[in-house]
């Protein structure tokens, strides 16, 4: 069962959203909150897969909070998923510097909610992949960056490859096919590499490619 903590000020939205997860038998919401310091203090008390975060919220932001969140140990498998009303809100940079597995747009689809918020759970895709390369394209400038070979070094040469495709946005049996894998066995690869980097999630790993120079904005695989 996948847990959902709904965090937006707007109750209208709560509810609406709230009534999509619930109307699904493999998730349930465990909490709403409406402002950001209920949000991280229902988080802490809920734990939830998955938290579905505003940007714009009374009483510390949404991004004060998606900091909080990922900065608070024993909450490494909660992923915070991003709610803006504009894809390319600047807010929303600065939420996946800060930590969050991806972001939606408030008038998305109901399935693409779900969707996402089974995606986020598992960890092991991004979401909206073309808005969201061309989100951590824009962030990529603003990185700070650090030498790849420290960082990096920890990874085969395979796994660096892997790296690489995941950055361009590939999924794990897109990645099997240009490496001539098993998708079982890309898979395995992604989630080492994310076990050496310490990264919670594919989005964070394609944060670590661009911090690094692995990848440039406007590289084509």
């Amino acid at each position: 069962m996948i847990r959902v903590a709904l965090a937006d000020d707007q109750a209208l939205i709560r509810a609406g959203f709230g009534a999509l997860v619930d109307a699904e038998s493999d998730m349930t919401v465990v909490g709403q909150a409406a402002t950001g310091r209920d949000a991280v203090a229902l988080v802490r008390r809920t734990r939830p897969d998955v938290v579905l975060m505003d940007i714009r919220m009374p009483d510390g932001d949404g991004l004060w909070a998606t900091r909080e969140i990922v900065g608070t140990p024993g909450l490494e498998h909660c992923h915070v998923v991003v709610v803006t009303t504009f894809e390319l809100d600047e807010y929303v940079a600065d939420a996946v510097r800060a930590g969050a597995s991806g972001f939606l747009v408030k008038d998305t689809e109901p399935a693409e909610l779900l969707r996402a918020v089974r995606v986020a759970a598992a960890g092991d895709a991004l979401l909206s992949p073309g808005p969201t390369r061309r989100l951590l394209e824009r962030v990529a400038g603003g990185l700070r960056r650090t030498e790849a070979p420290e960082r990096l070094a920890v990874l085969t040469d395979r796994e660096r490859e892997v790296l690489v495709l995941v950055a361009a946005g590939l999924t794990n049996e897109e990645i099997a096919e240009r490496l001539f894998l098993s998708p079982l066995t890309a898979k395995t690869h992604v989630s080492r590499v994310m076990g050496k980097l310490g990264a919670r999630d594919r989005v964070q790993l394609v944060v670590t490619a661009y911090e690094t120079g692995l990848v440039a904005p406007g590289w084509q695989p």
